[in-house]
């Protein structure tokens, strides 16, 4: 098994663009309820870290857990799936 088939990905939508090199990404995961059975929408926001300052609020990025990077970042940006301004033109 490789070092790379080890990394967690998850995709998620930005929030946050307003810290220097950083992005709040926000991962929403459909989890069914163990007495009732409803299928129910749970949501973590992380923290990655985005070098070039390329994303906008509103992209869906891909994430890659990585090494801790500074206290709360322990994500880092892999790619931008699709921009907010993309369906526009």
């Amino acid at each position: 098994m490789s070092a790379e088939s080890k990394t967690r990905t998850v995709t998620g939508r930005v929030v946050s663009n307003k810290m220097d090199k950083t992005i709040t990404v926000l991962v929403e995961r459909r989890v069914r309820h163990p007495v009732y059975g409803k299928y129910m929408t749970r949501s973590s926001k992380v923290h990655a870290h985005d070098a070039e300052n390329q994303c906008a609020i509103g992209d869906v990025v891909t994430v890659a857990e990585t090494r801790p990077i500074s206290k709360s970042k322990t994500w880092s940006l892999v790619e931008v799936v699709e921009r907010v301004g993309s369906m526009a033109q």
